[in-house]
Parts: structure tokens; sequence; C-alpha cells
């Protein structure tokens, strides 16, 4: 089994757990911009697409997933008007680097990369001639930015998570100032279900839980005022991304992951094939973590195709 596709059933629920106001549908929408972390990336792992070297750059197609992810199954396999996509994410990234420092001070943060769009995109070059009308800007963030601040003991958690949201925001005003008025969230999964987190026991995932979700409430608040502030914005989605993370895992065995808690080492860091095996471990494809944190490219093919479907109703 290489690719998993969600049924009608869970697809049905996705719709129903989605915060939107569609105006523009999927089908009508030409240029597509991400923004996000290591789950977004397809270009070089810390500093993403080299946007700064041209808008028609070769991407290097890096991903997290050991295949494609979310944004190229999107513009790909989902593509149905051949939308062009422009993916300024940054693997580790978080929204702001002086809020919650990445693991490597060269990631681009969200206020880094909306700065590259400002830059080379905003002016609508040759190549990149997008329309308010005709453009969906898509934040996938804060998977980083609630997983590196968990262990502080200085801070009141969902309280900062308030501090990041107006961070957040000034960072949606600044593309809304340029044009943007169709947006796209997804929520933070459920990263307690992840191997490093359960690894490290029953408590930790305990306290992190009700984190990721204080974290998620207060990004569709968020995205609630934002939209309340501007009434001509097109499109507000808060894509949630746990019922299809949690299905997929719930259902692991009968969907055909061999292991839905843990990861091959000798997978790791990617393999040459998305099939590869290296005994005693099952196919890499059979796995639901590629490692500690990142699934694999058939969770991100079921996520799309949700998303289509969502940006399509």
């Amino acid at each position: 089994m290489l690719l998993l596709q969600l049924s009608r059933a869970l697809l049905l629920l996705l719709l129903t757990t989605s915060l939107t106001t569609a105006k523009l549908a999927w089908k009508d929408t030409k240029f597509l911009f991400t923004f996000g972390d290591s789950y977004t990336t397809d270009g070089n792992y810390l500093i993403g697409f080299n946007i700064s070297a041209g808008v028609d750059s070769p991407v290097p197609g890096f991903t997290s997933s050991n295949g494609q992810n979310w944004v190229q199954f999107l513009g790909g396999t989902y593509n149905v008007t051949d939308t062009k996509v422009f993916n300024l994410a940054s693997g580790g990234a978080t929204i702001d680097a002086a809020l919650v420092p990445p693991f490597l001070p060269t990631v681009l943060s969200i206020v880094d990369q909306v700065s590259q769009f400002k830059q080379f995109l905003a002016p609508k070059p040759l190549g990149a001639q997008w329309q308010s009308s005709n453009s969906l800007f898509a934040f996938w963030i804060g998977i980083n930015d609630v997983g590196n601040s968990f262990g502080w003991t200085n801070i009141t958690q969902p309280l900062f998570y308030a501090v990041l949201m107006n961070r957040l925001t000034t960072q949606l005003e600044e593309l809304y100032d340029n044009g943007a008025r169709s947006f796209l969230f997804l929520t933070v999964p459920p990263t307690d279900r992840a191997p490093l987190f359960l690894q490290q026991g029953p408590k930790v995932v305990a306290k992190l839980r009700p984190f990721v979700a204080s974290y998620n409430q207060q990004l569709r608040t968020t995205v609630t005022r934002f939209q309340t502030r501007h009434k001509d914005i097109n499109l507000a989605t808060v894509f949630d991304t746990q019922p299809v993370f949690n299905a997929l895992l719930d259902n692991a065995k009968t969907l055909g992951f061999s292991n839905s808690t843990g990861w091959c080492e000798a997978y790791e860091n990617g393999t040459p094939q998305l099939t590869t095996q290296v005994p005693p471990c099952a196919p890499v494809s059979s796995y639901f973590w590629l490692n500690s944190l990142h699934p694999l490219f058939t969770v991100h093919n079921s996520l799309a195709h949700a998303l289509s479907t969502t940006l399509s109703a």
C-alpha cells in the first residue's frame, strides 16, 4: 500500500470540523502561497525554496515525508486548475524566532517567510502575476511553537500562545495590505501521539495534549477576529488536521500501517525508494511515522485529499 485514501464518511466529518467562509473555490485558485515548517517545506530543509534566485528557480524537492507532502499532493495530484505553487516554508520554523527560537538560527520563521513574499512575490513579477481574487495563502505553523516551548517554566503556555497569535496576526495584516484576501490555516496535529512524546511517557503526553488544544482554539479565534476586521476577505478556512491524523492512527492496522507508534531507525533520514525495506523492519511505506515527529507521504496524501475536498465544497 503506497497511498491511503480517506473514506467518504471521514471526509464528511472533516468538512464539519473546518471553519470556513467560502468564496474562492479550489477550481478557481490559480496561485497557492504556502508558509510553514518541515511538514510543509519542499525546498532546502533549513531555508526552504530559494525565491531570491527567481520565481522559476528549480525546487530542491526535499520533504520530511519520504515522498510528496501535502503541498505537493495538493498542487499535483489534486490540482484541478493548473494552480501554481510557491512554497516559502522552512524546516523547523516557528512564528517568530524572537519568541520561540528554532533549532538553528538559519531557519526562516513565518516573519521571515512573509518578508520574502513581500520582497519577491508581492510585486507580481513575471511568472507570479497573481491577483487577490485567484490566490490562496496557506499556513501550517505551530508544531514547533508548541513543542519547543512545551517545557518552559517561565511562562504560562496558554497565555503565551496569545502572544504568538498576536505576532501571527501582524503577518496576516502584512499579507492583507499586499493584496491577500483568501486564507487557509491548518491546526497543529495530535503531536501527543508522535513517538517523540509517546516515548517520554503518559505524563508528558497528558500535559502536551491540552496545550495543543489551546493553541488550536486560539488559532480559530485569531482567524475569526481577523476576518471580522476585514469584511472583504474572500475565504477564511481553519482546517482541523486532528480528525485526519486520529482517524488514521485509530484505524492504523485496518488501513495497512504496520507501525503507528514508533519508527525504524534505518529510515529516519529518508530512503532511496518509497517502498524500501531494511530487515527486520517492515517496508518504509507501511509506517505512519518516518521518524520521531514526521509522518510519511501516505498521511500527507490523505490530508491533501481532505483539503482539496474542503476547498472544493
